[in-house]
C-alpha cells in the first residue's frame, strides 16, 4: 500500500473499530450482571408477593392442584406453589408440572425439558407451604442480545459516516504536502530556491528542511561544476594557445636554438597542462566521494620520496626531509593522503625561488607534518582566500591553476586531517601543516591530566 492516506485511514478506521467493540464489550458484561441483577431482585420480589397472597387454608389431599391467573406478569415468570409435604398447590399456567427447585430456599439452578431455569424458594413454615418462582434463562440471554443489538445498529449505521469524516479529515491534514507536491511539481530543473515552511505543521516541516538543505548542495554543487568548467576551459586555453604557437614556431624556423627554445615551452605548456588536467580529475574524485577511507600505519618519509621520484628532481631548489618521518608511523589512507602531500610539495617547489630550500619535518609540537619554502609566502589579507578553487594570489606561479591548496584540504578532510597556513618566523616563505583531527585535542587533555 502506496497511499499515505489510504494507510492511515485503514489504521484510524482499524483502531476506532477495536475501540468501539471494545466498549461494546465491556457494555455487555456490565449489562449482563445489572440485567440478572435486577431480574434476580424480581424473583425475590414475585416469591415474597405470591407467598403473602396465599391464603391460610391448605386443599385436602387428592384436591387438583389450582392454577394461579394468567396475568401479564404471570406469564413472563412460571409460579409453583408446593406444601411441605410435598404436595402441588397451584401453579401459573406456564409453570412445567415438574417441581422447579429443591427444597432448599434461595435461589437455585436447573434444567426441566431442556430449558435452564432460575428459581428463588421460599418456604413459609407458618402456612406450610414452599413457593417457588423461576425465570428462563433464556429470556435473559434475548434481553441481553436485544440490548446489545441496539447499540450495535447505530455503530453500522454510523461506521460509513465515521469512515467518511476520516477520509475527508485525512484530507485536509495531508493538503501540506499536496502543497509542497504542487510547488516542486511546477519548478524547472534550474529552480533550487528553498521551500516556504513557515506555515507548515511540525510534523512536515522537517521533512521540508530536510529538502532544503537538499536544494542548498545540489545548488552549490552545480556552482562548484560551473566554476570549475569556466575555469578550466580559461585555464587550458592559455597552455593550448601557447602550444600552437610554439609548435608554428619550431615547424617554420631553421634555427636551431629558436627550435630547441620553442621546443622547451611546448614541454613546459604540455607539463602545466597535465598537472591541470590531473588536478581537476583528483578533485573530481574527491567530491564524488563522501565515505572515510580506512586507515592503515604509513610512513610519511617513504610517501615524499614517492612524490618526489615521480615528480622528479625539483628545479633550482633543495628538498630537504626529516628522517623522524621515515622512522614514525601515522595511522591514515595512503591514496588520500598521497594526494594531500603531493600538492602540498608542488606548490612549496614552485614557489621556492632558485636556490631555496623545501623542508618537510614534523611540526615542532609533533601534532602533524609541515612543509616550508622560503618563496615569498602568503601574505596574512590573502590566507582566508588560497583555499578557494581557482584562487591565485599576488604571488602566483606562472605554472599554477589555484587548485593545489583547494586539493590539500579536500583529500585532508576525507581522512580527518586539516590543512594550516602561516608563514614562517622571521623568515619569507610559506609553512603548511597537516594535522590529524583530535591529536591537538588529545594533547590538551594529556596537559591538563598532567
Amino acid at each position: 500500500m502506496n497511499s499515505l492516506r489510504r494507510r492511515l485511514f485503514l489504521i484510524l478506521l482499524l483502531a476506532t473499530g477495536v475501540i468501539w467493540l471494545s466498549a461494546v464489550v465491556w457494555i455487555y458484561q456490565v449489562s449482563r450482571v445489572e440485567v440478572e441483577h435486577v431480574l434476580d431482585t424480581r424473583l425475590q420480589e414475585a416469591a415474597r408477593m405470591v407467598d403473602s397472597l396465599v391464603s391460610g387454608r391448605l386443599p385436602a389431599p387428592g384436591e387438583p392442584a389450582a392454577t394461579l391467573p394468567g396475568d401479564s406478569y404471570a406469564r413472563q415468570l412460571s409460579c409453583q406453589i408446593w406444601s411441605l409435604d410435598g404436595r402441588l398447590i397451584a401453579r401459573s399456567s406456564g409453570a412445567p408440572d415438574e417441581q422447579l427447585a429443591g427444597p432448599a430456599p434461595g435461589f437455585s439452578e436447573r434444567i426441566i425439558d431442556g430449558v435452564r431455569w432460575r428459581i428463588f424458594t421460599v418456604d413459609d413454615a407458618a402456612k406450610g407451604v414452599r413457593v417457588m418462582v423461576g425465570d428462563r434463562l433464556s429470556l435473559r440471554d434475548r434481553l441481553i442480545a436485544d440490548l446489545i443489538k441496539g447499540l450495535l445498529w447505530p455503530t453500522l449505521l454510523v461506521a460509513p459516516l465515521l469512515g467518511l469524516l476520516i477520509w475527508i479529515s485525512l484530507g485536509r491534514g495531508l493538503s501540506p504536502l499536496r502543497d509542497i507536491t504542487r510547488a516542486l511539481e511546477g519548478r524547472d530543473a534550474e529552480d533550487m530556491r528553498p521551500i516556504d515552511a513557515s506555515h507548515a505543521p511540525a510534523e512536515i516541516r522537517p521533512l521540508a528542511d530536510a529538502l532544503n538543505a537538499l536544494f542548498a548542495k545540489v545548488e552549490a554543487a552545480r556552482q562548484q561544476e560551473r566554476e570549475v568548467t569556466a575555469f578550466a576551459a580559461h585555464e587550458l586555453k592559455t597552455p593550448l594557445a601557447g602550444l600552437k604557437t610554439q609548435t608554428q614556431i619550431a615547424l617554420a624556423t631553421t634555427d636551431d636554438e629558436i627550435r630547441n627554445g620553442a621546443l622547451r615551452q611546448i614541454l613546459s605548456s604540455v607539463d602545466r597542462t597535465t598537472r591541470l588536467v590531473r588536478q581537476l580529475l583528483v578533485l573530481a574524485r574527491l567530491d564524488a566521494g563522501s565515505s572515510t577511507p580506512p586507515a592503515s600505519p604509513i610512513s610519511l618519509g617513504d610517501i615524499i620520496d614517492e612524490i618526489r621520484a615521480i615528480g622528479g628532481p625539483a628545479p633550482g631548489c633543495r628538498v630537504v626531509v626529516d628522517p623522524l618521518l621515515y622512522d614514525r608511523r601515522v595511522p591514515s589512507d595512503r591514496e588520500m593522503l598521497t594526494i594531500a602531500l603531493r600538492n602540498l610539495h608542488e606548490n612549496a617547489v614552485q614557489h621556492s625561488p632558485p636556490g631555496g630550500t623545501v623542508t618537510w619535518g614534523f611540526t615542532p609540537d609533533g601534532l602533524g607534518v609541515m612543509v616550508e619554502d622560503e618563496g615569498p609566502g602568503i601574505d596574512a589579507d590573502e590566507l582566508p582566500h588560497v583555499r578557494q578553487r581557482f584562487y591565485r594570489g599576488r604571488s602566483r606561479s606562472p605554472v599554477g591553476s589555484g587548485l593545489g591548496l583547494a586539493i590539500v584540504e579536500a583529500a585532508a578532510a576525507r581522512i580527518g586531517w586539516s590543512l594550516h597556513l602561516g608563514g614562517r618566523t622571521g623568515r619569507s616563505g610559506l609553512r603548511a601543516e597537516l594535522r590529524r583531527a583530535g591529536d591537538a585535542e588529545l594533547r590538551r587533555a594529556a596537559d591538563a591530566a598532567a
